[in-house]
């Protein structure tokens, strides 16, 4: 990363410094295969955050000193994020991440806004602790997330059709499970699919048991299917789990690199294995449904869930091409995502702040004031909302996140 001297009075560009998470299902090599990023520990680098959140806050360089991203911004809310922004969000309302997935990662479902808001009331009022392992909501945001692939890319995301769950059920032929596939063939409706879900995640003890050993038992017969190999694999990573048995309700998919896709709220998913660019918004809210050690509360899960199916096709998000750029269209506010594809001396000019994260090469960022900035792939820039205008130049692809 390279910082030209300051010729203005005023900064324009932040070089950020960001904190790598050390997740258990992180991957050893996958930071450093892409981006350079040294890991002498050969630890589980799980995930990079790009923004202001308090659990991993990114530090920017500002003159001489490095300060904590939220510090800036601050500061003079207005001018760093826009007035607009400022008004909706009072805060950067998006997190950039990398994330690389070696193993899987729960199931889980993010509540909508008002489900959110009156969750973390409730348990404000009942007194639960933010730290507890039990309490559903740590804040009152939703989360939806957009994701796009660097590597080829597993996830699970959304109801399979209830004739395509019966189908599939039928022809594992789990016995303990057959007098609720029935009712689920009776009724494929919303509620006849919620009964089913909810009847699968509360099974306990010798029932969850024998039905885990029977699909297991299918799943080594057939392994040579992708599904059934990835059943084993995931019984690998969660022995014993209820999880085991949502490949087969919900959507499995892989995107390949340059890939996106989007996760609204209230949509069960689960990011299974690869590396991609996540941007969502800010907020620790999850309801798990499976594949984790951690808490799960059925009812509450069942209470902010939509139990609608979504076709596989229509799960990969279409990019929308600019003079050879890529946008994303998202149905929130929190978030914009766009790619810029080997820009040369690409004018932008902002109008809320932005991150900017080079993929596959050098980049270099100008502003006529002189200031310039060069980072090396998986290095990023904080730009805010008062700059009017700036340059960027790279041989490579060069992501961005910004509202």
């Amino acid at each position: 990363m390279k910082v030209n001297p300051n010729i203005s009075s005023e900064q324009f560009f932040y070089p950020m410094e960001n904190v790598i998470q050390n997740f258990v299902w992180g991957s050893t090599s996958s930071f450093n295969r892409l981006f350079d990023i040294a890991n002498p520990l050969s630890e589980p680098q799980a995930e990079i955050w790009m923004g202001a959140h308090p659990n991993g806050c990114s530090r920017v360089i500002v003159g001489e000193s490095k300060v904590l991203l939220s510090t800036l911004i601050d500061s003079d809310k207005r001018r760093f994020l826009s007035e607009s922004t400022d008004k909706a969000f009072g805060e950067l309302p998006y997190l950039f991440k990398v994330l690389a997935a070696e193993s899987a990662l729960s199931v889980q479902v993010h509540p909508s806004k008002e489900e959110a808001e009156q969750g973390f009331d409730k348990e404000e009022k009942l007194k639960i602790s933010l730290s507890a392992s039990y309490r559903n909501y740590r804040d009152v945001n939703h989360k939806p997330e957009l994701v796009y692939a660097l590597t080829p890319y597993q996830a699970m995301n959304g109801f399979r059709s209830t004739s395509e769950i019966v189908q599939l059920f039928s022809s594992v032929g789990i016995m303990h499970l057959s007098s609720i596939v029935e009712r689920l063939r009776c009724d494929p409706s919303s509620e006849g699919l919620k009964a089913f879900f909810v009847e699968v995640l509360s099974l306990e003890g010798d029932k969850k048991n024998c039905v885990i050993d029977e699909l297991l038992s299918v799943a080594k017969e057939k392994s040579n299917q992708e599904l059934f190999s990835l059943i084993l694999t995931l019984s690998e990573q969660y022995p014993g789990d209820i999880g085991l048995l949502t490949p087969l309700i919900l959507n499995v998919l892989t995107l390949q690199p340059g890939e996106a896709m989007y996760l609204d709220a209230r949509t069960p998913h689960a990011y299974l294995k690869g590396t991609a660019l996540e941007v969502m918004a800010n907020s620790d809210n999850v309801l798990r449904a499976g594949l984790t050690p951690k808490h799960i509360d059925v009812k509450e899960l069942a209470r902010c869930t939509l139990f609608e199916e979504k076709s596989a096709d229509e799960l990969k998000l279409a990019p929308i091409e600019d003079n050879g750029n890529i946008t994303y269209s998202v149905p929130v506010p929190d978030f914009k995502f766009s790619v810029y594809l080997k820009p040369s001396s690409e004018l932008v000019r902002p109008i809320s702040a932005e991150i900017l994260l080079p993929l596959d090469d050098e980049l270099e960022i100008s502003h006529s004031s002189g200031e310039v900035v060069t980072l090396n792939k998986g290095q990023s820039v904080f730009i805010p909302a008062y700059v009017d205008e700036y340059v960027l130049s790279s041989k490579g692809r060069v992501a961005k996140a910004h509202c």
